[in-house]
This record gives C-alpha cells, sequence and structure tokens, in this order.
C-alpha cells in the first residue's frame, strides 16, 4: 500500500468531472440564460453561467483552466444574446481566473463561503460589464443600478448555494 504524499491544497482537492458534466451543465446553464428571461422576465436577474463558471473554477483550483472556462462559457452566452461577441468572454474570463485562485487559499466548500463568492463575482460581473460597455466599446446608454445589483447578487447566491451542493455530486477526485 503506497502513502500518498500532499505538497500543496492543489494537490489535496482537485477535482474532475465526467465529459457529459463538463459539456452538458455549462450548456443548459447558457440556453437557460438565453431563453428563461422571454417568457420570465423577472428571471433575467439570474446569472446561471457566472454561477458555472465560479463552480468550475472553484472545483478545479487552476487559474489556467478557471480561465479557459470562463472564456468559453462567456464567448458562448455572447453568441446566443444580444450582447457583442467577447463582452462575457473577458469578464468570465477574469472571474474564472481569481475564483481558481481564491480557490487555492481559502476553504470554498463552506456554505458561508459559497454564498460570499458568489455575491461577491456577481457585483465584480457586472463592474466588469459597465467596463467593457462603457469604456472599452464606448456604449454610452449602457446603465446599472448598483442598488439592484446588490439585491440581485444576494439572489443569486442564494440560487449558487443549491447548485453548488447539486453539482458536488458530479466530481470526482483526481
Amino acid at each position: 500500500m503506497a502513502i500518498r504524499s500532499y505538497t500543496s491544497r492543489r494537490e489535496l482537492e482537485q477535482h474532475s468531472f465526467p465529459p457529459a458534466v463538463t459539456i452538458l451543465v455549462p450548456l443548459v446553464a447558457i440556453l437557460l440564460q438565453a431563453l428563461l428571461p422571454r417568457p420570465f422576465p423577472r428571471l433575467g436577474v439570474l446569472e446561471l453561467p457566472l454561477i458555472v463558471v465560479v463552480f468550475f473554477a472553484v472545483s478545479r483550483r487552476n487559474p489556467v483552466a478557471g480561465t479557459l472556462i470562463g472564456a468559453v462559457i462567456g464567448l458562448l452566452e455572447d453568441a446566443l444574446t444580444s450582447n457583442p461577441i467577447g463582452v462575457n468572454g473577458m469578464a468570465k474570463s477574469v472571474i474564472g481566473y481569481i475564483a481558481a485562485s481564491i480557490s487555492l487559499q481559502i476553504d470554498v466548500d463552506n456554505i458561508t463561503t459559497r454564498f460570499l463568492i458568489n455575491f461577491a463575482f456577481y457585483l465584480l460581473n457586472g463592474a466588469l460589464l459597465f467596463l467593457v460597455n462603457r469604456r472599452l466599446l464606448g456604449i454610452s446608454d449602457f446603465h446599472m443600478e448598483w442598488g439592484h445589483q446588490v439585491l440581485y447578487a444576494v439572489i443569486n447566491a442564494v440560487i449558487a448555494v443549491p447548485i453548488f451542493f447539486l453539482l458536488d455530486r458530479a466530481k470526482r477526485r483526481d
């Protein structure tokens, strides 16, 4: 029986997922994000692709993988929405990188931590989208109600916690 020695938090708790989960979960989140607000406009506040980016990034605990996950999911989201291609790709790449980096330092399996990181990343996503649209693209009529954004961040964080627990069931230890 070999004794395995762990040298870092990343080696200790890095997870992978079955290929079907890796492909289907982001696609379902993106499709729901694009389709649900049409019949149910109030569901437009949900940012399901962001929740999926944060989940996969913190589970993989690899900043490069987190960046790529964010880029792919963001670009696919842009392709299915009216946003210019690359806007969500840039924002979610940054978030994927930061989420994976943070997961190397703190326990992201705690309910409170999951709530707080999803709350914070929702606000960061809004700030990044605002900056990209206003500063890089020069869209002057792009506005955000920051008071509403805080409320929407709470809603998304509350929704994210059970989604994280559901997706935890698909984790495989590397």
